[in-house]
């Protein structure tokens, strides 16, 4: 099985376990060991569930501002650790492929392999709520046809990147391109980098 197809396999899964129980304050119960590549994709993924359904509540028009602000600040905490978690599991492919070396014509990639992980759990997300609305009996075939349509882009676009995240850790193993691991630095939420965290203008 390669990684890509690993990865949709748990993804799939997950996001119907999730779909199950539907709710943003459920218990997140990992059935992989700890600190594994797969109770990472699992809590990755996850955490996109949660976040999806967190963002269609605050857009509601009529939300109250004050439940608003405590779910942006729960998508804030949500991202912080969805961050965590890519940068976890790029730690493991650098581990993975520490003992490669790089040929000299190796190459740097525009983006870690986590990062591509990162879209193929969301890309999950994409299909499976597009596929509902294109096999909804209560709407209309315009509406549906439209939806299949986009369907059928996502799919397409599921195999891409499943074949180029392939092709590259293939690429890392071969040492043709350069394996290394980037930090978000993220600001917004280190008392010491953000100004009104640290009471400072």
């Amino acid at each position: 099985m390669s990684f890509s197809t690993e990865c949709n396999r748990i993804f799939w899964a997950n996001t119907l376990e999730y779909r199950r129980l539907h709710d943003v304050n459920a218990t997140f119960s990992n059935p992989y060991p700890p600190a594994t590549m797969q109770a990472l994709l699992c809590e990755k993924n996850w955490i996109d569930n949660v976040q999806w359904d967190l963002e269609d509540i605050i857009r509601n028009p009529d939300i109250d501002p004050a439940e608003a602000l405590g779910i942006k600040r729960r998508i804030d905490a949500w991202n912080q650790r969805r961050t965590d978690i890519v940068e976890q599991i790029d730690t493991l492919f650098f581990e993975q492929f520490a003992k490669v070396t790089p040929k000299e014509t190796a190459s740097l990639n525009t983006e870690s392999p986590a990062w591509a992980v990162d879209r193929l759990s969301i890309l999950t997300l994409k299909i499976y709520h597009m596929q509902l609305q294109a096999t909804d009996l209560t709407a209309t075939p315009e509406h549906r046809a439209r939806c299949q349509q986009k369907l059928d882009v996502l799919l397409t676009q599921r195999v891409d990147l499943s074949t180029a995240l392939d092709q590259l850790l293939e690429e890392y193993a071969n040492g043709e391109k350069v394996m290394k691991t980037y930090r978000q630095m993220k600001m917004y939420n280190d008392p010491s980098l953000n100004p009104i965290l640290r009471g400072t203008k």
